[in-house]
């Protein structure tokens, strides 16, 4: 008997399991090794953008938009919080107020990613912008500042608590054009392999266009027609 998938998900929702699969072991390594977790979770950032490269290319099925953001809970939602709730309890174990407000941020991000994608799946999918910060920058941020070298709850916490409020705003965020989206795509994978000091100077570098568009983007980034 044939699993029931079969015949009714396409290469786009391959890919998009994908995300989730990578979004599962990013969690996994961060119990492990935070720098590891947060390449990882580049590296299902890249696999969430290719989806959509290979759905317009190929087409893509029903399922696809739901498939989409259930894994974007795994990757950009509940790995990212799982990375900084674990740096939170490895500098602050000694001071259970300070590690209970890590806690709080981090719940908070997982809540608001649920809420911002379950929004989006019913109402953006089929538009050129969205409202709110996308999962996906925002878990790009926080994987950006432990490769540059920011790994520090002091620095994640706050970061943490102001893009899980920033992903339920009103505020518009324009789809990055293909070309934009791929000098990210760029950026990340090098920031994901390259060794050493050229890694954290890719890391900083994306952190820089992460940022660049999360100020930004509403305001000065072009839209179509513009």
């Amino acid at each position: 008997m044939k699993p029931r998938f079969v015949g009714r998900l396409g290469l786009a929702d391959a890919v998009t399991v994908g995300n989730a699969g990578l979004g599962f072991l990013a969690a996994v390594a961060a119990t492990v090794d935070v720098t590891i977790a947060a390449r990882l979770i580049l590296l299902a950032a890249i696999a969430d953008a290719l989806d959509g490269v290979v759905a317009r290319k190929v087409g893509s099925t029903p399922a696809g938009p739901y498939l989409d953001s259930l894994a974007d809970v795994a990757s950009f939602g509940v790995a990212p919080a799982l990375l900084v709730a674990l740096v939170v309890r490895g500098a602050w174990s000694g001071t259970p107020l300070r590690v209970g407000v890590g806690l709080a941020a981090t719940a908070g991000f997982v809540v608001m990613a649920v809420v911002r994608l379950g929004l989006y799946t019913a109402y953006d999918t089929d538009v050129s912008e969205t409202q709110g910060v996308q999962t996906t920058l925002a878990a790009t941020l926080i994987a950006a500042s432990v490769l540059a070298g920011f790994a520090s709850p002091t620095t994640l916490v706050p970061l943490t608590f102001v893009l899980a409020a920033l992903m339920v705003t009103t505020v518009t965020y324009p789809d990055l054009h293909a070309q934009d989206a791929l000098v990210m795509g760029v950026v990340q994978f090098a920031a994901i392999v390259a060794p050493g000091w050229y890694g954290r100077g890719f890391a900083y570098a994306l952190l820089f266009l992460a940022l660049s568009y999360l100020l930004l983007g509403p305001v000065l980034y072009w839209r179509d027609g513009l």
